[in-house]
């Protein structure tokens, strides 16, 4: 690795060194298309990265990456593609991270903001694994009594067992990975356990019922006023369960006030997966690389694979 940084590469001579660790812009690879996201270089340092939907991860796709995520300093390093250019763009993708949204409200003027659909959908999902982690705690909190109750008998205490095996703190554990799927996509154990689950929990079914149907925004949606309709549907339902759900209503008023950018999804129904695919590739690049020790030099090489 030494060799080629020192002998066999460019990097020595590379025009964009001394502000490599800061900025790195490429104006030709702007699109129509780009999505903004952050990602961790080394040592928990976080970048700010601008890529191109288009060019699908490939060569050609890195249109900036920036150190950092204040507003201020990306936003100074990505004026240095021309205006007339960043006002072409015609879409960008981000989440919900306000740094990102006001980036790219400033830099990219004409773009239709979009927030991601996962990590709109995530806020819901949340919220409904908050509820099983609430009822798993209160299990557990029973079976170490009911073990200290035992041991002061000199006994041993066996939890009871369901049906498919699970104990009561098992059960709740293992619904994890249920309440994320819809149940068309449910295994034959996990519609055992579902069943289960829903038994012992009928007020869990009904707060699973209420995230799906979120889910069913984005999926059933066909347009931006199809997806307003379905959405106006779901603030109808979860208004009247707040009481019984109070941790839907931090999603609730989350998605409220970015309604308009979350229903832009709906025309083109783009999202920040391309964002997401390309820092995975950072990560793996920086794990191929057993951890980054010179920031400039991996940069310099992501650049030149995606520059």
């Amino acid at each position: 690795m030494r060799l080629y940084r020192d002998c066999l590469s460019d990097f020595r001579t590379w025009e964009e060194k001394d502000h490599a660790k800061q900025w790195l812009v490429f104006p030709q690879n702007v699109g129509d298309h780009v999505s903004i996201d952050e990602v961790e270089v080394s040592g928990g340092e976080l970048y700010t990265i601008l890529t191109n939907k288009d060019r699908h991860g490939k060569q050609g796709c890195l249109i900036a990456v920036v150190q950092g995520t204040r507003v201020e300093e990306v936003g100074i390093a990505l004026r240095k593609i021309p205006l007339p250019l960043r006002e072409t763009v015609k879409t960008i993708t981000h989440d919900l991270d306000d740094s990102m949204v006001q980036i790219a409200m400033e830099c990219f003027p004409n773009a239709i903001r979009i927030d991601d659909r996962f990590h709109v959908q995530k806020l819901v999902s949340d919220a409904l694994q908050e509820i099983r982690i609430a009822l798993r705690k209160e299990a557990i909190k029973e079976h170490n009594a009911k073990v200290r109750e035992a041991r002061e008998r000199d006994s041993r205490y066996r939890a009871p067992r369901y049906e498919n095996g699970d104990t009561l703190k098992e059960l709740l554990a293992r619904g994890r990975y249920v309440l994320y799927k819809p149940s068309g996509k449910w295994t034959d154990s996990q519609r055992t356990r579902a069943m289960i689950l829903f038994r012992e929990f009928p007020d869990l079914q009904e707060a699973y019922e209420i995230s799906m149907q979120f889910r069913g925004v984005y999926e059933h949606g066909k347009t931006k006023a199809g997806g307003r309709e379905k959405l106006l549907d779901w603030y109808e339902r979860i208004e009247t369960s707040l009481a019984m759900f109070p941790t839907f209503e931090t999603p609730l008023q989350t998605i409220q006030l970015h309604e308009e950018t979350i229903l832009n999804y709906f025309d083109g129904r783009r999202t920040n997966a391309s964002a997401e695919s390309f820092n995975a590739k950072v990560k793996n690049f920086r794990t191929l690389q057993r951890g980054v020790r010179d920031v400039k030099f991996f940069l310099y090489r992501l650049s030149k694979l995606y520059g």
